[in-house]
């Protein structure tokens, strides 16, 4: 859990620095007179557009930030998730697919053993009965 709060973390610093450079960007075109530098226009200052800008760039900032954060939960949810083969029911861990027991030996250090849960024991003695004791055909 620690190493994906560092990643997320970091992944929203990124975020907020570049925002944070829009806003200085946007305050800084206003107090240099970038536009009159390389444009020739008249210097006005318009601090009502740098706020309006800042505003802007704010509003969007928040929005981009809390859509980033929930798609970072959902990724990081889903990479918890075990992904076992729906037929030969083998694990995938690490990019390698490996039999179950396999799999807890390696990740877990547990050792494995074979056992049958109630539910399966019940089907197997029915199993057994029924292929013991066939059900005698009614007479003709």
């Amino acid at each position: 859990m620690f190493m994906k709060s560092r990643k997320e973390n970091s992944i929203l610093w990124v975020e907020a620095t570049g925002f944070s450079l829009l806003i200085a960007l946007a305050w800084t075109t206003e107090v240099t007179r970038i536009p009159h530098l390389i444009f020739g226009e008249q210097f006005v200052p318009n601090w009502h557009r740098a706020l309006l800008r800042t505003a802007v760039i704010l509003l969007v900032w928040t929005w981009v930030h809390l859509a980033t954060k929930r798609l970072l939960k959902r990724l990081y949810y889903l990479e918890d998730f075990l992904r076992i083969c729906g037929w030969c029911r083998r694990v995938c861990h690490e990019g390698e697919w490996l039999e179950l027991e396999k799999y807890f030996t390696s990740k877990f250090a547990t050792p494995t053993t074979h056992g049958m849960c109630p539910d399966c024991l019940k089907k197997s003695v029915d199993e057994i009965a029924t292929a013991k004791y066939p059900p005698a055909e009614p007479p003709k």
